[in-house]
């Protein structure tokens, strides 16, 4: 057209339009521009509505206000645009099903969409540009249609893309040029809507007069966030970039958007993001671990899948650190982030079999940024309340992890205020949904879970020394060093706290979890002060004293006194011994506990001295009093505290000594018989005792004496008998082969050994088997006949299982892996319910048992037998009358009257017992 060409009265055409010079689409905006928009509104043809929206961006965008934009195009232009959009959205995913190389015109169609699709991109790629050209500074005010519009289009886009697998099922190379084109064009309109949006300024001094402009930057944020969801399976760098730029955004505009942003849904899919690149990092390390090959391409990959998670960790930390006051309710999905990640990662059961150097190079790169995204959560309380939640009920493979995050923050607090310490370490205040458990206890109950980890054992990562190498350490160890690590750092107020949990776990059910706080607390007693540990032991004493009865607490805290007592300074032990006087009887409760190596040697042998003459007098008295059951409990502690004088201070005892107590050890045995062993445990405790007591002084036992006591064990041992009961005899059976047996009593003693050694070697409990290996060769090694040896193997089994154990060979062969699987099979069958059920008991039950309810006395209780003893004689003058003669008519009735009467009678009982 040529300048002096006039601009037309009437309508304007299309084609018209397309010649129009620049300075011509300046003159005519404001005459023009209204027909077109109405043209465009009212246009069915898409064809057209893509031809208007190029003319109207190419042609009249570049003269227009850019402060009007909104409203005198965005906002009539855009809506329309997505509508368009979504319409052949719409008609292309319909029609996509039935696309086949044959039906050309279908081809056709959807070719010709698609190609539509990429020019309404490209049309919106140049509003987006056009608004970043003239602006330095954006108001999103003046242009919030175009962010919204243009995330919807690109959101749409991606979906279909992502899903073209399926919608085309298997004709997608017809139409995969276009795809291509479109994603790339969909791909170039979101990054240069991030450049604009990054040009986006919000004004903080006038948060309210602006609070439309913030409302739009978050629906943006968490738009581009539905984005990131769309193409994290799509293009990975794209996928990053997105998230760089929302978690860049969200910080530039923190002061006047972090109280609207959805931060549970940002810190969600971000963690979403971190365990599937960290998933797919494992499965390459696993690849390349089992495939053994070194490729370039499958190691190129996996070191960019570790950045991907290093970034999205990086991301994360950062993210956390700027909004923490507002990530309340997403510490549950910070914790379960941590636990995911080390329940995939050595040395966890569930872990991916991956290279010690694969380990390390993610350990490294990405399992670091873990410390201080910990660290940065250490202070925030309901944090601490998700992670110690008393209610926290986790699957077998996320114990492992829970217990390593509770090692982690125990290592972090001493260098924390006592204030942090306290938030950690003190129960919760208030019972009830949100209460918690303190630390400690967190962690001595999380690491009785960890039974496969501890059965294996697993090694964690050692401390390193100075001039020394690191080595692996056991969870155990590591659990243990770390707690005494905590005992030696932390506050001095903590001290209750830490005393109740020792105490608490000590008495726990769990006998591994139990020893584990003796190692804490024994080196709290070499740590603190020598009046520290004499206190402590003073507190276990009267502890022991004031159980009741044969209880697993009373074995705990026994364990636990003898290994207190090594501690103790001299003129503490002195003390000690005055307070609990071995002479009174009372106190050999505690005797029948403490090593007599922990005393000094004058002390050993006056204390042996005193409890020898103690114990034997306890037991003479037994033997001339009624020999009741009920006197069974103070026998067997004076039984129990003479075998500690021989097993820990036999050397100081004299001829006259020795000789009370074998006296009295084979008067006790000839008062027992083999019914009252089977039927009474008091009575099967005094035998567990007497076995190793009369073994210790074997060679000064008369020989009728021995011969009774093997020819007892045989017959226990042919009849039901629990395990402990075995355990006794296996500590008798091995003093036997220091003994020459008289020749007259052989024919009584070897037979019956023999046969007591072949059934113990046939046992199917493992741990007996075990014992009984060792106390068979102790046996063989020193006895002078030799000629019952091969008697006790009674067959070929047993023959094969004597010279494996003597060869120090394994019966069955078990591959690491087999091993971890068969620990993990055993903690989901065995161990869950056993230790959850032990617990609830422990936890719960008393440890006193309950008290039986008292006898009611009957004043009138002889009268109530006689008139029942006159109804019954009546009922059965009743039956013979019926087998001698045919019953009258009136009897039945007066029988159901009788049982109305009855039933009433026990309603009445009922009543009253209730």
């Amino acid at each position: 057209m040529s300048e002096d060409r006039a601009a037309p009265e009437s309508a304007v055409s299309l084609e018209d339009l397309s010649s129009w010079s620049e300075e011509l689409c300046r003159q005519e905006l404001s005459s023009v521009l209204p027909r077109l928009l109405s043209m465009y509104q009212h246009s069915d043809s898409w064809i057209e509505h893509i031809q208007l929206l190029k003319i109207i961006i190419d042609m009249f965008l570049p003269h227009m206000n850019h402060l009007a934009l909104e409203k005198t195009l965005f906002s009539q232009v855009l809506p329309k645009t997505v509508k368009l959009f979504d319409d052949m959205m719409y008609e292309l995913t319909n029609q996509a099903r039935e696309l086949s190389s044959q039906n050309l015109e279908l081809q056709s169609t959807l070719r010709n969409i698609l190609q539509t699709m990429v020019k309404v991109l490209g049309a919106l790629t140049g509003c987006v540009q056009h608004v970043c050209a003239t602006q330095e500074s954006i108001v999103l005010e003046n242009i919030h249609s175009l962010p919204s519009s243009v995330l919807h289009v690109i959101k749409s886009t991606f979906v279909h893309c992502k899903n073209s697998e399926s919608v085309y099922a298997g004709r997608l190379h017809l139409v995969s040029d276009l795809l291509q084109a479109l994603f790339k064009e969909a791909y170039s309109l979101q990054k240069q809507l991030m450049e604009l949006l990054d040009m986006v300024c919000l004004d903080s001094d006038s948060v309210e007069d602006e609070n439309d402009d913030i409302l739009n930057m978050v629906i943006v944020i968490h738009s581009l966030l539905d984005i990131c969801l769309v193409i994290s399976s799509i293009d990975s760098a794209f996928h990053a970039n997105t998230w760089k730029f929302i978690i860049k955004q969200t910080l530039k505009h923190q002061s006047v958007i972090k109280k609207q942003l959805k931060h549970k849904d940002i810190i969600s899919n971000l963690c979403e993001d971190i365990l599937f690149s960290f998933h797919s990092c494992l499965q390459l390390a696993e690849q390349m671990t089992q495939s053994d090959t070194q490729d370039n391409a499958d190691s190129r990959l996996f070191h960019k899948t570790l950045k991907l998670c290093r970034f999205f960790a990086n991301s994360l930390l950062h993210y956390t650190k700027e909004f923490l006051p507002f990530l309340s309710d997403s510490c549950g999905t910070l914790h379960q982030l941590y636990l995911q990640i080390h329940s995939k990662f050595p040395p966890s059961l569930y872990a991916a079999s991956i290279t010690t150097a694969q380990q390390q190079e993610m350990a490294g790169t990405f399992l670091v940024i873990l410390d201080p995204l910990i660290s940065q959560l250490l202070p925030f309380p309901p944090f601490v309340h998700v992670v110690l939640d008393s209610k926290l009920d986790l699957p077998c493979e996320l114990q492992f992890p829970q217990c390593l995050l509770l090692l982690m923050v125990l290592n972090k607090l001493p260098s924390q205020p006592e204030d942090m310490q306290m938030l950690w370490c003190a129960e919760s205040p208030v019972a009830g949904a949100t209460s918690r458990i303190s630390l400690l206890k967190a962690i001595f109950y999380s690491f009785e879970k960890c039974s496969g980890e501890l059965s294996l054992p697993v090694c964690l990562q050692g401390v390193e020394s100075k001039g020394q190498a690191q080595v692996a350490v056991t969870l155990y160890q590591h659990v243990c060093v770390q707690l005494c690590t905590f005992i030696a750092s932390s506050h001095p107020s903590l001290f209750p706290e830490l005393d109740a949990a020792l105490l608490n776990t000590v008495l726990s059910a769990t006998m591994i979890t139990s020893l584990l706080a003796m190692d804490a607390w024994c080196f709290l007693a070499r740590y603190g002060t020598a009046e520290l540990c004499a206190h402590h032991v003073t507190i276990v004493a009267h502890l022991i004293k004031s159980c009741p009865g044969e209880c697993y607490q009373l074995v705990n805290l026994s364990v636990l006194l003898r290994r207190l007592f090594f501690f103790l300074a001299p003129p503490h032990q002195v003390e000690f011994i005055q307070k609990f006087p071995p002479k009174a009887a009372e106190n050999l409760c505690l005797w029948q506990y403490i090593s007599f190596q922990a005393l000094s040697a004058d002390l050993r042998k006056q204390i042996a001295t005193e409890v020898t003459r103690v114990g034997t007098t306890q037991c003479r008295e037994w033997l001339s009093s009624s020999r009741t059951l009920g006197e069974l409990e103070s026998l067997n502690t004076a039984l129990s505290a003479l075998l500690t004088v021989c097993h820990s201070a036999g050397e100081t005892l004299d001829i006259r000594q020795q000789t009370a107590i074998t006296e009295v050890g084979s008067q006790l045995w000839v008062v027992l018989s083999i019914k009252q062993v089977i039927s009474q445990p008091y009575v099967q405790r005094t035998l567990s005792l007497l076995l190793p007591l009369l073994g210790f002084f074997i060679q000064t036992v008369d020989p009728q004496v021995i011969s009774q006591v093997v020819m007892l064990q045989a017959s226990l041992l042919k009849s039901e008998t629990p395990d402990h009961v075995r355990f006794a005899v296996l500590e008798f059976l091995p003093s036997l082969g220091k003994l020459f047996i008289p020749q007259n009593i052989q024919d009584e003693i070897l037979p019956d050994l023999s046969c007591l050694f072949a059934l113990l070697l046939a046992d199917r409990n493992w741990l007996v088997e075990q014992h009984t290996l060792e106390a068979f060769t102790q046996f063989a090694e020193g006895t002078n006949h030799e000629e019952i040896v091969p008697q006790c193997l009674s067959s070929e089994e047993t023959k094969n299982k004597v010279v494996s154990f003597l060869e120090k060979t394994r019966l069955v062969a078990e591959t690491e892996a087999a091993r971890v699987e068969r620990v993990k099979q055993e903690r989901g069958v065995f161990w869950e319910p056993f230790v959850k059920g032990t617990l609830e008991v422990a936890r719960w039950s008393p440890l006193e048992p309950c008290a039986k309810r008292a006898r009611r006395e009957f004043p009138l209780e002889e009268e109530y037998r006689t008139a029942l003893q006159k109804a019954t004689g009546a009922l059965e003058t009743i039956e013979l009358l019926l087998q001698k003669c045919p019953a009258p008519d009136w009897l039945p009735v007066e029988i159901e009257a009788l049982q109305e009467r009855l039933a009433e009678l026990k309603r009445c009982l009922l009543t009253e017992e209730t």
